[in-house]
């Protein structure tokens, strides 16, 4: 889309605090630590955008954190753009982004300069999406990317969707995670958002060990980066130590000063687990418990099924995010698939065990899915009574929200592990409604045709004793 029209104004210096701050798409604006020290140091170098209205009010378009973290250090003055709001430019700006959509089909890069152009002229997202004919949820997301050089640059470099761009946004400066990301979006799209969800959590996991090593560096241990493993002749684990009197060595008993050594990992949950090391025991007055000791290295099998098992249980914890929410979308839609009467007939039956179990629970899950408040027990009110007597019409949508609450409260690491018929059926349910099934996902989805070609009925089989151990764990 050819933009014929251009945007004047003049540089004023105005008083942050009388400035109104407009509804923005970004629904947060984190003000950090780092943030507001530069800003109390230089002030706000970078003009803000902002729109002069016909009483004369300055309406900040873009830069909202400057004016709020000028606020806050107490700036009296920060340099603006203003321009007058004007209904003539915003017509001239649809008109033309109506008539290319006739002519030819436009790119996601040009809905983003025509949306931000619209915001700037005072437009709110409601009034956009009413007047371009689009659905709110992608005028806002538009908005949000044009917000984003690094965003808008991946939408027009890379044919990104706008959901995909957003996305990217809170990647930014981490090159090699959105380089993958982008490769993920061009070539398999449907895998997207199990790509980012997996990301987004090794990001949160990475911070937290970041966190933890810096508070015990401060406690003057050396953090290693990597596990010395149980046969690292350097670093001795006081795991495996005992003091003089034989009791188990602590990290109280380790000396205040001197070389003392922590491997810091992250699990699934989400919590962190620190491992302390030392290198000369004797000296320390400890000794080896012979009892610890372990019966021999792992082959390089073993190493192989280890990773691939961390791998797996991380991506499972990730999909199961990404298959929730959009059991939740699902859930929201006007018309059901035909077959769900078939699905809830059956989860009332071949299910009935784990859909009972929950039932007994207090459907807590499916209240969320349903997006309702619960308690999270067995004794906290259920609502789903009141919500059916409300809407009778939303009686099939919760009678489906409960088996499929029922079924995928009992998933869990395991269900990849040890898939079974019941959950290969579930899994293959939801990929025929929709689902794009990640990769550990089709795991399970793939059992019903291996038992079936192999004539068995039951879980797989094998031995999971050195599994178990390490399943939890994300290094």
């Amino acid at each position: 889309m050819t933009n014929t029209s251009t945007t004047t104004g003049t540089i004023e210096h105005v008083d942050p605090t009388t400035v109104i701050v407009e509804a923005n798409v970004r629904t947060t604006a984190p003000l950090d630590k780092e943030f507001l020290a530069s800003i109390r140091e230089n002030g706000v170098l970078t003009p803000i955008l902002a729109r002069r209205d016909d009483k004369g009010n300055i309406i900040v378009r873009a830069g909202q954190r400057r004016t709020l973290a000028a606020r806050e250090v107490g700036l009296t003055s920060i340099p603006a753009f203003v321009v007058e709001a004007s209904e003539a430019i915003a017509d001239r700006i649809i008109q033309q982004l109506v008539e290319n959509e006739h002519r030819t089909a436009l790119t996601d890069g040009d809905r983003v300069a025509a949306f931000h152009q619209l915001a700037f002229e005072g437009l709110t997202p409601q009034v956009i999406a009413k007047r371009t004919a689009t659905k709110q949820v992608d005028v806002k997301q538009g908005l949000k990317v044009a917000e984003s050089q690094f965003a808008t640059t991946a939408v027009v470099e890379h044919q990104l969707t706008f959901d995909q761009a957003a996305m990217l946004i809170e990647f930014e400066g981490d090159d090699e995670r959105v380089a993958d990301l982008i490769e993920v979006a061009t070539t398999h799209p449907e895998q997207f958002a199990h790509a980012t969800q997996r990301a987004r959590d090794d990001k949160a996991r990475a911070e937290e060990v970041a966190r933890v090593s810096v508070e015990l560096r401060e406690q003057g241990y050396t953090v290693l980066d990597r596990d010395p493993g149980y046969y690292d002749d350097t670093y001795i684990r006081i795991g495996d130590l005992v003091t003089a009197e034989g009791k188990r060595v602590t990290p109280d008993d380790l000396p205040t000063e001197g070389e003392r050594f922590v491997f810091v990992r992250s699990y699934i949950s989400g919590s962190v687990e620190t491992t302390h090391f030392v290198t000369d025991y004797k000296a320390l007055g400890f000794r080896k418990d012979g009892s610890t000791a372990p019966s021999g290295p792992m082959t390089d099998e073993q190493k192989a099924d280890r990773r691939e098992l961390i791998a797996n249980n991380k991506a499972w914890a990730s999909a199961e995010t990404v298959r929730r929410e959009w059991l939740t979308t699902f859930l929201g839609r006007k018309t059901l698939p035909k077959d769900v009467g078939l699905f809830v007939a059956r989860g009332l039956t071949s299910n009935r065990s784990t859909v009972a179990d929950a039932m007994r629970r207090g459907n807590s899950l499916a209240h969320t899915l349903l997006g309702i408040e619960h308690g999270g027990s067995m004794w906290s009110g259920d609502k789903l009574a009141t919500l059916i007597e409300a809407n009778h019409g939303k009686a099939a949508t919760i009678s489906l929200a409960v088996v499929l609450a029922g079924i995928e409260s009992h998933t869990s690491k395991d269900t990849w592990r040890h898939p079974t018929r019941d959950m290969s059926a579930y899994f293959g349910q939801l990929t025929a409604w929709g689902y794009a099934a990640s990769e550990v996902e089709q795991i399970v989805i793939d059992h019903a045709t291996t038992t079936e070609a192999s004539g068995t009925d039951g879980v797989d089989e094998q031995d999971d004793d050195t599994a178990d151990v390490s399943s939890e764990e994300v290094d």
